[in-house]
């Protein structure tokens, strides 16, 4: 009977990787975390802390350090971490080195209601709670909130946030009634009257060409009231 030796050796190096592959698997799934580092992404304002996310763990887990690696549920831990009101999502793994990485996805305020409930507007429009850590220079939002008026402030809010200029100036929203919107500058001592959330863009436009125009005349210290409510124009009262 002939061996057919090419055989054999395939069969032998298969057993032997195969062999390889089950030694390191079993050596890795019994390795243990050496340390716990957590990184956030984006904005570098904490809402947030290291610290207060260390505790969060433990709380949940205990301390996690020398925990063998097949006890941990990364999934969990990451729904532990995004379960916070300060944080929109979490990645966690593991790296080679055996240290738990955590990179963390604030939450991002853009504009702070100080109504009968104080809270921030989120840039999803949701709320957010202010945080012991960080508070957030963004417009401050005052008047009658109501469901309709917040999201009309979310989109006045999600426009003023896309433009350099409003970014800059715009400190604060008074919400007079629904679909009466005033805006407060931050050099400027008039109020400008938006009107309703509605074709914010043309809008904006006017008033960037009225103030641009004002501002090289020198005759912005002129007026104490800028209305944009009115189509395709801009009404200025005189103090």
């Amino acid at each position: 009977m002939r061996i057919n030796w090419n055989y054999l050796k395939l069969l032998a190096l298969l057993l032997v990787i195969s062999g390889l592959y089950a030694f390191s698997n079993h050596r890795s799934e019994r390795k243990s975390v050496n340390g716990l580092n957590i990184e956030f992404v984006g904005d570098q304002n904490l809402y947030i802390t290291q610290s207060m996310v260390n505790k969060l763990l433990i709380q949940n887990y205990g301390p996690l350090t020398n925990v063998p690696k097949e006890k941990l549920v990364l999934n969990t831990i990451e729904k532990v971490i995004e379960a916070n009101e300060m944080v929109k999502s979490a990645q966690v793994y593991l790296t080679v080195n055996g240290e738990l990485t955590s990179k963390i996805v604030q939450r991002k305020p853009i504009g702070r209601i100080e109504g009968n409930s104080k809270f921030y507007l989120d840039e999803d429009g949701k709320r957010m709670p202010f945080s012991m850590s960080h508070s957030a220079r963004v417009p401050i939002i005052t008047g009658k909130v109501t469901g309709k008026s917040l999201e009309d402030v979310y989109e006045i809010l999600k426009y003023i946030n896309k433009d350099d200029f409003l970014r800059k100036n715009v400190i604060g929203i008074h919400i007079e009634d629904v679909d009466k919107y005033q805006l407060k500058f931050r050099m400027e001592q008039f109020v400008v009257y938006l009107g309703g959330a509605d074709n914010l863009e043309k809008k904006f436009n006017n008033f960037k060409a009225f103030y641009t125009k004002a501002n090289k005349d020198e005759t912005l210290e002129q007026y104490n009231v800028v209305s944009l409510e009115f189509n395709n124009q801009v009404v200025c009262t005189k103090i």
